[in-house]
């Protein structure tokens, strides 16, 4: 149907907005119902995603592990939304959180044996230093007339 670019782009597009409702919801409501209410929407989802499928005759395991990527995927999201809840900005907090592929490669090389490219590690260098960047916040400065005056 269409190249696999074309559903990143969309993913991307998708998450971007995400994470504006995400803070926009943590501004009104709980991390908890937040959960609540996207879970809510993600079955909103289920009668388009079931008729492009065909479930019959998935193993349990299978079944298993899709369970346990969406238990996984709703605690992420809880976190995500505790963290803007205590009064992360989300133009710092989204892009962090993103970072999650880290994991995702360290999990990759310890139990599927994978090795990224000279190129690839560059890439994840640059992912950490960007989050490191991401995450530093510097003092606040005291405005002029809350600083002490020097002693003469």
């Amino acid at each position: 149907m269409f190249h696999w670019m074309t559903y990143a782009a969309i993913a991307i597009a998708m998450w971007g907005l995400n994470g504006l409702f995400m803070k926009l919801g943590t501004n009104r409501a709980s991390a908890h119902s937040m959960v609540i209410w996207v879970t809510l929407g993600f079955t909103l989802l289920l009668p388009f995603l079931w008729a492009g499928t065909g479930l019959a005759g998935l193993s349990l395991r299978v079944i298993f592990v899709g369970l346990v990527a969406g238990a996984v995927n709703g605690l992420g999201n809880w976190a995500v939304f505790a963290c803007l809840e205590k009064g992360a900005k989300a133009s710092v907090a989204i892009p962090l959180t993103a970072l999650y592929p880290l994991c995702t490669i360290a999990l990759a090389l310890i139990f599927l044996h994978e090795r990224p490219s000279a190129l690839q590690w560059l890439g994840i260098g640059l992912a950490l230093a960007g989050g490191a960047m991401l995450s530093h916040e510097t003092a606040p400065v005291a405005a002029p007339e809350e600083q002490l005056p020097c002693a003469r």
